[in-house]
């Protein structure tokens, strides 16, 4: 991403978080519980320091000052999630007073509950989101898995968001309770990292741990793009991780893995290449021997996963030979209503889709970015046995 597009990108950031808590603070201070309680300066004074917690939390642990900053960072994060649900409930109680023309004497205490809603409901997704992922199981039927490979299970973690909120401690208990599944093969699909690499590479004994007979194997996410993508490569790699980069490998006799770096990253960064098609003519030539002489020499034999972070482009895997998608990168939403907005952007929000004959399965994220709130929709991880097609 070019200078100019990055001061452009933050200054839109800042602009839309400035506008989040003008919107919010003008609705409560109409309350009459906060209008009693508060003065309009000190409403303006909590304005502003809500206003720059984030950014001063992030300032203070990139400068080293993590006894000050983590602390700080867990409550702004979290004061993220419940600035969303107070602006989505205020705006809903607009919407319903047409912005405080109807029923004008009720609205002050329309909106006072608003806000009560909004904040039982940002303690219901801190409960959620604390809590461990669930595992959620799919059956999928691989054209052309051998059938000695009926059965074999493989378990898919995305978006940990590993680093200043989520550490070593939740790693531990998670790749205890992956191990514990039994899988066959491991994929992790982007997002490994959150932030900083720097504070990853203290938890590559932990990392290490995560093991399968057939191998973990790894695409990059956006964040991984972000915190650098050789340095976060690196680590995975010295986690005992394969990582796939717009190539593709033979996990066992008739079972190929391809992935992908993220595509959302690369069309943020302006490289919007042909990934996908790179990936899967490498599966076509991973060393596996033709199914038949009628298959076209430029199409992988034998079943083929691919792994994206994105969910996008399913149509051009399914053409290029693709028998399974897994992606993850949307967390479903994370905190609902916010889903309903990102579907405008990823179609395959989460759970099980098929794109043209081929089953796609989108993961809501085993980790949480930005707040640790869950509202309706748990982490998860996924447990995907594989059928050999008759």
């Amino acid at each position: 991403m070019s200078p100019p597009r990055i001061v452009l990108f933050i200054a839109v950031i800042f602009a839309v978080w400035t506008a989040m808590h003008g919107y919010v603070f003008w609705r409560l201070a109409s309350v009459p519980w906060v209008a009693a309680h508060l003065s309009r300066r000190m409403l303006v004074w909590l304005a502003v320091g809500f206003w720059a917690s984030y950014p001063v939390a992030r300032l203070l642990n990139a400068r080293g000052l993590a006894t000050a900053g983590e602390p700080l960072e867990f409550i702004a994060a979290n004061w993220v999630g419940v600035l969303f649900l107070l602006l989505s409930i205020l705006v809903l109680a607009d919407a319903i007073t047409l912005g405080g023309w109807l029923l004008p004497r009720l609205v002050p205490v329309i909106r006072g509950w608003a806000a009560v809603t909004a904040l039982v409901l940002a303690a219901l997704a801190l409960v959620q989101g604390l809590r461990p992922p669930v595992v959620r199981d799919y059956e999928v039927k691989l054209a052309g898995l051998p059938r000695e490979r009926d059965g074999l299970v493989l378990v898919a973690v995305s978006d940990l968001h590993l680093g200043t909120l989520i550490g070593a401690h939740w790693m531990t208990r998670l790749i205890a309770q992956v191990n514990g599944l039994k899988p066959d093969i491991i994929v992790v699909v982007g997002d490994l990292v959150d932030s900083e690499v720097g504070r990853l590479e203290p938890l590559l004994p932990v990392l290490k741990t995560l093991q399968a007979p057939l191998g973990v194997w790894a695409v990059t996410g956006n964040h991984e793009y972000y915190t650098g993508l050789d340095r976060s490569v690196d680590l995975l790699q010295a986690a005992g991780y394969t990582v796939l980069r717009d190539h593709a490998a033979q996990v066992a006799p008739g079972l190929v893995l391809a992935g992908v770096d993220d595509l959302s990253a690369r069309r943020q960064f302006g490289h919007p290449d042909r990934a996908i098609e790179k990936a899967l003519a490498r599966a076509a030539s991973a060393g596996l021997a033709r199914v038949g002489a009628a298959e076209p020499a430029d199409r992988p034999s034998g079943a083929v996963i691919l792994l994206s972070h994105s969910p996008l482009q399913a149509g051009t895997a399914a053409a290029g030979g693709a028998g399974l998608m897994l992606s993850g990168h949307t967390h479903n939403g994370q905190i609902w209503p916010f889903n309903h907005l990102v579907r405008l952007f990823y179609p395959l929000l989460g759970g099980r889709y098929e794109i043209d004959g081929m089953p796609v399965i989108v993961g809501r994220g085993t980790g949480t970015w930005g707040p640790r709130m869950r509202l309706w929709r748990p982490g998860e991880i996924l447990r995907i046995t594989l059928r050999a097609k008759s």
